[in-house]
């Protein structure tokens, strides 16, 4: 069965279906799409993300929020599940034909995300009425309940999961407080003994602009002799106090390199329990030593939450909206 067996349905509710503008890919580190596992995002590039559909196929971009629990991890990995082996396994069982995924950012075993961005070729054509919102219900029903497909789109050849994006964000939680919460237990990282909230918001501020984040990144496999950039601009980050013991904290940046976000997390939960001090952020960051910063923070605290292209982001897309009717 393909997509164009399954019943007709009414139109989906009106989306954002125009093409997006791009801009020239970064050949930058990213924090991105690719075939081999990694972390909060990996640097290495996928074969063939950057290039057009080909003739007569269709570019299609997908939102879509999973529960990172039950994978390891987004990228396509024989012998486990993953969450683009089940993507793209339901995706070829309703399109009637192999497609190969490209995302914005790669997550790692147990990393979570509320607006991971999806974009493949395929030569459906999804245009018709009713065509997206049957894609993305077909997708749905195969999926659940760890993955949803939230929007479908159809964009231009040269819109690309990983190179269009302008920036990501990421969110993790950690629940501060004596007794857990079993509710909370796959998505917080479980510290019982006191933070410090200001000491934790004032080492935020270190990392804030353009750093070589080598202190904070697990560096790359050379390939060719030539090690990879691990400059990066943060444009945001910061604490916030989500009540009930409940802690908050954003990080935005055009990219991030391996495992960047859980080894910042690490160090500012030291800074919370007292081992640093904030003022020593700054120079672990111009230290350039792994060894110096602190330990990865567990993956389960942490959600991709956001990606931004230009004139468009995925907190666009409205994760509330009543779906169309039967």
């Amino acid at each position: 069965m393909t997509l164009f067996d399954l019943p007709a349905e009414p139109d989906e509710p009106s989306r954002v279906d125009e093409p997006l503008p791009t801009h020239e890919p970064s050949h930058a580190d990213e924090s991105s799409g690719s075939a081999a596992p990694t972390s909060d995002a990996s640097p290495d590039a996928e074969a063939g993300a950057d290039a057009p559909g080909a003739e007569g196929t269709h570019r299609i971009r997908l939102v879509v929020a999973y529960d990172g629990a039950p994978f390891h991890g987004f990228a396509a990995n024989e012998g486990v599940a993953t969450v683009a082996g089940t993507l793209a396994e339901a995706l070829a069982t309703v399109l009637g034909e192999p497609v190969e995924l490209t995302c914005a950012g790669r997550t790692d075993k147990g990393v979570h995300a509320r607006g991971q961005v999806v974009t493949f070729d395929t030569a459906a054509d999804l245009a018709g009425p009713g065509a997206r919102a049957r894609l993305a219900r077909s997708i749905n029903r195969m999926c659940a309940p760890a993955i949803a497909v939230t929007d479908v789109a159809v964009v231009a050849d040269d819109v690309d999961a990983r190179f269009s994006a302008t920036a990501r964000r990421y969110r993790y939680l950690v629940l501060n407080r004596v007794a857990p919460d079993p509710f909370l237990a796959d998505r917080a990282w479980h510290v019982d003994e006191p933070l410090s909230l200001p000491a934790m918001v004032l080492g935020c501020d270190a990392f804030l602009g353009e750093h070589d984040f080598a202190s904070f990144c697990r560096r790359p496999k050379r390939t060719d002799g030539v090690e990879a950039s691990l400059v990066r601009r943060v444009t945001e980050a910061r604490w916030t106090d989500e009540g009930d013991g409940l802690l908050g904290f954003e990080i935005e940046a055009s990219s991030f390199c391996h495992q960047m976000v859980r080894a910042v997390v690490g160090t500012l939960v030291d800074v919370g329990r007292g081992r640093r001090r904030p003022g020593d952020l700054l120079g672990i960051l111009r230290a350039g030593d792994r060894q110096l910063a602190g330990n990865l923070a567990p993956p389960h605290g942490l959600t991709l939450w956001t990606v931004r292209y230009p004139g468009w982001s995925t907190d666009d897309v409205a994760l509330t909206r009543p779906a169309p009717e039967a």
